[in-house]
């Protein structure tokens, strides 16, 4: 199986299918982190599209010292930031009901469970774009506050705070219940 780089190298002299082995091989973990983020699944669809479309139009400034993944990953937090500034995005923004669902004030072992994933997601969407940033790439994908910080153009330490400024606000809608407002 080729690399992301041998791939890159065949697409950039006109290879049509190393480029649909490229999009196939992200698209999930683009997919997933756009839906995360936003919460909405035909919006996240086309975000994820656009993703693509700036990743192949990109290509060619891509540099091999980086690793793609974060690279695409990068690309769609970009492209999620200009969702949130836009009129789409602005007219659909409304308060959402809330309904206190847990008491439990270890905020982290509410990601892991699945009868509360809704309940979540709203309260994910009421973080800061930043805020959501650092919660999904952190807790869903997986990745190091090191990368993290790579792909949001932060600084280590910047991460670490969203993530534990997140934490307390999830913390405080959990355990406190109310309404909260979509950002």
């Amino acid at each position: 199986m080729p690399t992301d780089s041998e791939l890159i190298k065949e697409i950039l002299d006109g290879s049509q299918s190393a480029m649909e082995v490229l999009i196939r091989r992200h698209y999930k973990t683009v997919f997933a982190f756009i839906y995360r983020h936003l919460g909405d699944y035909h919006t996240s669809y086309d975000l994820t599209q656009e993703v693509f479309i700036k990743v192949m139009k990109s290509l060619k400034y891509y540099r091999e010292s980086n690793q793609f993944e974060h690279w695409i990953i990068k690309i769609a937090v970009n492209c999620c930031r200009n969702y949130y500034s836009s009129r789409e995005y602005a007219d659909k923004n409304s308060l959402v009901p809330y309904d206190e669902i847990t008491g439990d004030t270890n905020i982290t072992n509410l990601f892991d469970q699945s009868s509360n994933q809704q309940e979540i997601k709203k309260a994910i969407l009421s973080l800061s774009k930043d805020q959501r940033d650092a919660v999904i790439l952190f807790y869903y994908s997986g990745y190091k506050i090191r990368e993290i910080s790579k792909m949001t153009g932060s600084n280590d330490a910047t991460v670490k705070s969203r993530l534990h400024q997140a934490l307390k606000k999830l913390k405080k809608i959990f355990v406190g219940g109310g309404y909260f407002a979509e950002r």
